[in-house]
C-alpha cells in the first residue's frame, strides 16, 4: 500500500486536503468522551452538520456496517469514514487519532495509580468514582434496552442471557454466537420480530456530501486487493502474538495478555459495556491480574478520558504485567504491557475496515444478518445487566459469598456488610443521572469530590 499516493489522490475530488482533515478528526478525538453514543454524536455532528463532509444516509450506512463488526463501533466509523475520503493514510490518521488522546491519559493515569494508588486521598478520589460508574452503567442498561428490546422475543433473549452469565457463567463469546444464530434463523424465517433496531441517528434530512453518491474507486470490492490489505493487517497483528508465545511460552504475563486480549477484539459486540462483564470476570478471577475495585477503577478512569471506553483494556494489561513483571522494572513491564493489550485490541479494527468495507453494499439489506445483529443487540442488554449487578456488589457490599454448586456459580452479597456511604454516592448519582439529566463528566467530578470530602470527614 502507498501511503503517500493514498494521501495526495484521495482528496482531489471533494477538495478536503489531508491537512485540513487532521486538524479536524484531531478534534473530534479530544471531544470524544461519553461513550459510543457521545462519540458517534460528536462525530454526526461535526462531519455531517458543520463540515458538511458526508451525507446523512452515508453516515448512517457507515454506521451500520460499524454496528456489525467487534469491536469499538465510534472508532471504526472514524476509520472507515477517514478511508473513504483520503483511502488508508486516512483511514489510519482518523482511527489512530481517535485512540491516541485515551492511550496517552490512560497510560498517564495508570502511572499514578500504580505509584500512588494508596495514597489516602486517591483512594477517596477512586471511592467516589466508583459509585458514580454503577449509576452510568445502570444508566446503559436503561439506554440500550430501550433501543433493542422492541418486543418479547428481544427481552426474552435479554433475560435469558443474563440468567445465563450471572448465574451460571456462560462465557460471553457463547451467549454472542448463540444469540447471533437464534437471530439469524428467525429473520430467515420472516419473524418480523428480528428486524433491524433503529440507531437514533436518522432524523433531519439528508445533507449534499462533498463525496457525491458515486462509489469511489478505492471502495469497489477487488477480491486481490483484499486477499492483499488482509494479509497485512493480519501479520501485523498476530505476528507479534505468535513471536512472544514462541519466545516466552504461554505461562508467561505477556503472552497472556496477547492471547486474551486478541480473543476480546474478536468477540466485543455490543460495546465495551458488553465485553467488560466476560473481562473483568477473567482478569480478576482466572488470571488474579487484577482485584474486583481495581477493575472498577481503571473503568472510571476510561470514562473520565477521552476515546473508547474499551481503552479500559490497556489499564488490566498495564496492571497485569506490574504485577508479574518477568524480570523487568515494574513500570517498564506495565508500560509495555499496557501498550501491548492496545495494539492487539485496535489492530483487527483496521483490518475489518480496510477489508470489508468495499463491500458494505453486500452487507447492506441483508436480512438474516440484520436479524442476528437485533438478537446480538438484545442478548447484549442482559450482559450489561450483569455487569451492573457485579458492579454494585461489589461497591456497595464489603463481604460475597460464592455460590458453587453446578450449575450454579455466582456472588451473593452479605447484607449486614452494606457499605452504606459507598450506597448513598450511588444513589446521589443515579438521581443526577437520571432525575436531573446531568453529564456524565459532571457526575463524575462530583462524585470524586464527595468521596474526598467523606475521607476529610472521616466518614470512610
Amino acid at each position: 500500500m502507498d501511503f503517500r499516493a493514498d494521501q495526495a489522490g484521495a482528496g482531489a475530488g471533494h477538495g478536503i486536503s489531508f491537512n485540513e482533515a487532521f486538524r479536524v478528526w484531531l478534534r473530534v478525538a479530544c471531544l470524544s468522551f461519553g461513550g459510543p453514543a457521545g462519540q458517534i454524536a460528536v462525530m454526526h455532528r461535526i462531519l455531517v452538520e458543520e463540515k458538511k463532509w458526508i451525507s446523512e444516509g452515508r453516515f448512517l450506512h457507515a454506521l451500520n456496517y460499524c454496528m456489525l463488526l467487534p469491536g469499538p463501533e465510534a472508532q471504526q466509523l472514524a476509520t472507515y469514514v477517514g478511508w473513504l475520503m483520503h483511502r488508508t493514510a486516512g483511514g489510519l490518521m482518523a482511527g489512530g487519532l481517535f485512540i491516541l488522546p485515551g492511550i496517552i491519559a490512560i497510560m498517564g493515569l495508570s502511572y499514578i495509580y500504580a505509584a500512588f494508588g494508596n495514597v489516602s486521598f486517591v483512594e477517596a478520589l477512586f471511592f467516589g468514582l466508583k459509585a458514580a460508574v454503577l449509576a452510568i452503567v445502570v444508566e446503559a442498561v436503561v439506554r440500550v434496552g430501550k433501543r433493542a428490546l422492541k418486543n418479547r422475543i428481544m427481552i426474552a433473549l435479554a433475560a435469558a442471557a443474563f440468567v445465563a452469565i450471572f448465574f451460571f457463567a456462560v462465557p460471553f463469546p457463547i451467549i454472542i454466537i448463540a444469540a447471533g444464530l437464534i437471530g439469524y434463523a428467525g429473520a430467515r424465517s420472516g419473524r418480523p420480530e428480528f428486524a433491524p433496531a433503529g440507531h437514533g441517528h436518522g432524523g433531519g434530512a439528508a445533507i449534499d456530501s462533498m463525496l457525491g453518491e458515486a462509489v469511489p474507486d478505492h471502495v469497489r470490492p477487488n477480491t486481490a486487493r483484499a486477499i492483499r490489505v488482509g494479509a497485512l493487517w493480519l501479520a501485523l497483528w498476530l505476528v507479534p502474538v505468535i513471536a512472544l508465545l514462541m519466545a516466552l511460552g504461554q505461562a508467561n504475563v505477556f503472552s497472556q495478555i496477547a492471547l486474551f486480549f486478541s480473543k476480546m477484539a474478536l468477540v466485543t459486540f455490543g460495546g465495551a459495556y458488553a465485553v467488560l462483564a466476560y473481562v473483568a470476570q477473567q482478569a480478576v478471577e482466572h488470571y488474579h491480574w487484577l482485584k474486583p475495585h481495581e477493575m472498577l477503577d481503571g473503568l472510571g478512569m476510561a470514562e473520565t478520558t477521552p476515546g473508547p471506553l474499551i481503552m479500559v483494556l490497556q489499564f488490566v494489561g498495564f496492571m497485569a504485567a506490574y504485577r508479574d513483571p518477568s524480570g523487568l522494572s515494574p513500570m517498564l513491564a506495565a508500560t509495555l504491557g499496557g501498550l501491548l493489550a492496545t495494539w492487539v485490541t485496535f489492530m483487527p479494527c483496521f483490518l475489518w475496515i480496510f477489508v470489508g468495507a468495499p463491500y458494505i453494499e453486500r452487507l447492506r439489506g441483508n436480512a438474516g444478518l440484520a436479524g442476528a445483529l437485533s438478537a446480538i443487540t438484545a442478548a447484549v442488554v442482559g450482559v450489561i445487566l450483569n455487569l451492573s449487578i457485579w458492579f454494585a456488589l461489589h461497591i456497595l457490599f464489603r463481604e460475597t459469598v460464592p455460590v458453587d454448586a453446578f450449575p450454579l456459580n455466582f456472588d451473593m452479597p452479605v447484607l449486614r456488610s452494606v457499605d452504606v456511604p459507598a450506597l448513598v454516592l450511588a444513589i446521589a448519582a443515579a438521581t443526577a443521572i437520571f432525575r436531573f439529566k446531568l453529564g456524565m463528566l459532571t457526575v463524575l467530578a462530583g462524585s470524586c469530590a464527595a468521596g474526598v470530602a467523606l475521607r476529610m470527614a472521616g466518614v470512610i
